[in-house]
């Protein structure tokens, strides 16, 4: 069966969902507390949906080979390419969990917002570059370069699966909390409904459907984020004095919202917070992955430059919105599911920017910021979905179990990992709805900074790593993480019930990442084998392509 009649058949079902969804905007079983079903959300939303399937068919006609489907072909231009970062990184923890923090908690709430851009000056200066020249299609390309394949690429696509689920999982809660708020669908149902949609959208999207709609996604979010705060700060004749003082009469912190230290307040949890998303970042794996999508290393650095740039300035949006949502929606009787009390906000605790909308801007404007919200949640999700797919059909299975593949048997085992990641993805999605989003992807940043990046920094810039060094001391910081964080209070006490947490810190990467990187320089510096030898000697010509491009627009294969 061609590519083309599967994408057919995948769209019919993609589409046939839709008057689904729009059909259950009658069940009205969380829709009490409003007065009516708001059809304007409703009807943007399908058009958007409709839309990116729009999108979706069009790249699928241009994507013709595996470089197609992984890069685009590498013809995305820097500017384009940091529109595509933005909108990729700007995800649901982005805009409706961030917002959520400040909501609840004012000033803590931006402890998440400066972790995750403070990691943008490592990838500027220290990755973008080497990472152009030195990959193809996937970061581990580059972590491989001068290293045995097999062990490399095996624990490279396992860390890279691990965070791609938990990033998932994120954005599958803000896809079920946004349904459930705008068409009255049991949580459940909406997410199984949204993951359908997404894996019939991703699965032939590719690269080029994902660079598009990311590039839309970033434009709309960044306009319909300036538009809200504008709202707000107009509110308060443009003064944050006012501002913080509505803010302070109304939530029940009071002053406390002003200050920093109750969210985290030991400082271990503090610091491994900011180690986490900081080194995390760079160790995202559908983040680096945009870096093959374009032609040389000048426009790589470009993009960083543009994405930065763009996310700062969205992270100050968030800040004015979650503040602006204490205003506007705290202490509102018309966005909770029990007025007398206010409590229970509907939708969920995610969607204070959500009911924003609706206050400064009416339905209207509701059903735009929610239509842009689902595509956040869809381009997101199509990037991360295709870094995980690429992981096992480029890094497991063409490079390690059948390295004599084709590119069409590669492209089609990347079309069934899309499909098992999606379902993975619904199941965690509903069994963490109460958890908040920014914290969930906060764990992937974990596995990220712990797997990932001490592996791949290492390999670009210590000439005595060895593939021993490399698969024991990131298959250590792996393991550190995913067990620390099963046995953490989220995760153990609070959504397993399994009583007081073995492991007392919410975030371990203080320890995790330390236990990646001294393994990775134990197990290296202890290494006397022939193959470390041949390791250190292919540090030279590692470095000087990574310095030159010289040959990068050929091959990628290791030395």
């Amino acid at each position: 069966m061609s590519i083309m009649s599967l994408f057919k058949k995948s769209l019919a079902i993609a589409l046939a969902l839709m008057p689904v969804l729009a059909f259950a905007a009658g069940d009205m079983v969380e829709m009490e507390a409003r007065d009516s079903v708001n059809y304007s959300a409703i009807t943007m939303f399908l058009l958007f949906v409709g839309g990116t399937l729009g999108i979706t068919y069009w790249a699928a006609k241009r994507t013709r080979s595996a470089k197609d489907f992984y890069t685009a072909g590498g013809g995305i231009t820097g500017l384009q390419n940091g529109l595509a970062i933005a909108g990729d990184y700007m995800s649901a923890a982005s805009f409706l969990g961030i917002t959520a923090a400040v909501y609840l908690n004012g000033y803590d709430g931006l402890i998440y917002a400066i972790g995750f851009l403070v990691g943008w000056p490592i990838i500027l200066f220290l990755m973008s570059e080497r990472l152009r020249n030195l990959g193809k299609y996937t970061f581990t390309d580059v972590a491989a370069y001068r290293f045995q394949q097999s062990p490399i690429r095996v624990l490279a696509a396992l860390s890279s699966i691990a965070v791609v689920i938990l990033y998932l999982i994120a954005q599958m809660v803000g896809a079920g909390s946004l349904i459930e708020t705008l068409f009255g669908v049991n949580y459940t149902y909406a997410v199984i409904g949204v993951g359908a949609l997404m894996i019939a959208y991703v699965t032939f999207g590719g690269m080029l459907a994902t660079t598009w709609v990311q590039i839309i996604k970033a434009v709309l979010l960044l306009s319909g984020a300036t538009f809200m705060a504008l709202m707000v700060m107009i509110h308060f004749n443009f003064s944050f004095d006012a501002m913080f003082a509505e803010a302070v009469s109304k939530h029940p912190k009071g002053e406390a919202v002003m200050f920093s230290g109750g969210l985290v307040s030991d400082p271990i949890n503090a610091i491994s917070l900011g180690i986490a998303l900081m080194f995390g970042t760079a160790g995202l794996p559908h983040i680096l992955m945009r870096f093959f999508t374009v032609p040389d290393a000048k426009e790589a650095r470009k993009s960083v430059f543009f994405a930065t740039g763009f996310i700062g300035y969205f992270y100050i949006l968030a800040f004015i919105i979650g503040f602006g949502a204490v205003a506007f929606v705290m202490g509102n009787p018309q966005y909770f599911t029990d007025p007398e009390t206010m409590k229970s906000m509907i939708g969920g605790k995610n969607m204070p920017a959500i009911h924003l909308s609706q206050a400064v801007g009416g339905d209207l404007f509701l059903g735009f910021i929610s239509a842009v919200a689902f595509a956040t949640i869809l381009a997101v999700v199509s990037g991360l979905t295709l870094a995980g797919a690429s992981a096992i059909s480029h890094d497991l299975y063409a490079n390690v179990i059948n390295p004599n593949a084709t590119e069409e048997q590669e492209m089609k085992v990347s079309k069934y990992a899309t499909i098992a990641i999606g379902i993975a993805a619904i199941v965690a999605g509903i069994a963490f709805k109460q958890q908040n989003i920014a914290f969930v992807v906060a764990l992937a940043f974990t596995i990220a900074a712990s797997a990932n990046f001490p592996v791949l920094i290492m390999s670009m810039y210590w000439n005595n790593m060895t593939t021993r060094g490399a698969v024991i001391g990131g298959s250590l910081g792996l393991a550190a993480a995913v067990i620390m964080v099963l046995l953490g209070p989220v995760v153990w006490t609070q959504i397993l019930d399994m009583g007081k947490a073995i492991v007392p810190y919410k975030f371990p990467a203080l320890f995790t990442v330390a236990i990646a990187f001294v393994g990775i320089w134990f197990f290296s510096i202890t290494d006397k084998s022939a193959r470390a030898q041949k390791d250190r000697e292919g540090f030279e010509a590692q470095f000087i392509r990574s310095q030159t491009g010289i040959g990068a627009e050929t091959s990628s294969s290791a030395h």
